[in-house]
């Protein structure tokens, strides 16, 4: 098989559970707004209305319909999704209705996810394709530690893109969906339905967050939805020999690099590198451009929709160049390259290189 035959009941029954308890969610925000909502102090809030910030509830409560309306087979890859993804949905969800929780324990939380997940199936990475490094992962305890540390990268970094309607949950349908791609053309059918499904239940919130802004993602949501995908690029390599891993890191490429890119201009600044801040990438574009050309109330979700596709080209190398490390590493390369122009067009008005970057914000501050 080499293609899906049809959608599955998981995915319809993930969409449209997560879609029904993101409107029940609006619906009675006046009963658990003050815990809830987000709101609109802050110096990366763009929203002017207090909003629910519980998006994850949705895509959890979603995805736990869906496990139980999947085939045998497909559980056995859910379950242990849904299982390991407790901690850091628990510690995401409690920071949203507490804003007690630090960076650092939600950090080590998705980190714990991605222990348990080894425990519960004894998938992590053991494998990058590089001499000595490949020997380092064959031992358990470095391979288990590099995994763990893996999720909670990823899981952060997707966290850190959640700053406009649509952005994180729009560009997390869209790597799940190369995983589905990925996974179909490695032969390995069930893992594309579950990712299939996974990007189905965060599409089902999707339709409420974006163009109106109705309810957010959340922490909750935005660690679970990275813990999802990092989980599924691990077992994806794992399960399938002829997969790149590197290829599997080009698909959920542009919030790593946003990640690292902050962190060492925030170091560059003596800053933090949790301090949260106005310059990522999606709000400049935001505040250069978006704010501009469009209406007030639609800006920020032309930012979201923008910058969602922002990681479709690196994804569609990933599609090309999957079995080859090579040519995965070449891509990342290229897409580095690709986010400094970009950047550096946007904050010096002309291509110019990273510390050229840091000099303007040092300047600008």
């Amino acid at each position: 098989v080499s293609s899906l035959s049809q959608i599955p009941l998981s995915a319809y029954t993930a969409l449209s559970v997560s879609f029904a308890i993101s409107v029940l969610i609006v619906l009675t925000s006046r009963w658990h707004g003050h815990h809830s909502f987000d709101h609109s102090h802050g110096v990366q809030k763009v929203h002017s209305n207090p909003t629910p910030r519980i998006g994850g509830v949705a895509i959890v409560v979603g995805l736990i319909c869906a496990y139980g309306v999947a085939r045998p087979e497909r559980k056995m890859l859910l379950g242990p999704v849904l299982l390991a993804g407790v901690p850091a949905f628990v510690f995401g969800f409690w920071e949203d209705i507490t804003n007690k929780v630090s960076v650092r324990a939600r950090l080590l939380a998705t980190m714990a996810s991605g222990i348990l997940g080894y425990y519960i199936t004894g998938y992590s990475i053991t494998r990058l394709g590089i001499p000595g490094i490949d020997q380092a992962l064959s031992i358990v305890v470095i391979a288990v530690l590099f995994t763990a540390f893996a999720i909670g990268g990823v899981a952060n970094a997707l966290n850190i893109i959640d700053g406009a309607n649509g952005l994180a949950s729009g560009f997390s349908v869209l790597a799940f969906l190369g995983f589905t791609a990925l996974a179909l053309r490695a032969g390995d059918v069930n893992l594309a339905y579950i990712s299939l499904t996974l990007a189905a239940a965060i599409a089902g919130f999707f339709l409420i967050n974006w163009p109106f802004g109705k309810l957010f993602l959340g922490d909750g949501g935005s660690y679970v939805s990275g813990f999802c995908l990092a989980w599924v690029a691990v077992i994806l390599v794992e399960r399938n020999s002829t997969v790149s891993p590197f290829a599997v890191l080009l698909v959920c490429l542009y919030p790593i690099i946003e990640v690292l890119f902050s962190m060492y201009r925030r170091h560059q600044r003596s800053m933090h590198p949790g301090h949260p801040d106005r310059h990522h990438l999606h709000s400049l574009v935001m505040l250069r451009y978006m704010k501009k050309l469009m209406p007030q109330e639609h800006y920020n979700s032309a930012t979201g929709i923008c910058m969602a596709g922002f990681g479709i080209p690196s994804a569609l190398w990933a599609y090309w160049s999957m079995e080859s490390t090579l040519l995965s590493t070449l891509g990342i390369g290229l897409f580095v390259l690709w986010y400094i122009a970009v950047y550096g067009r946007i904050v010096c008005f002309r291509p110019c290189l990273p510390w050229k970057l840091l000099f303007v914000h040092a300047k600008h501050r």
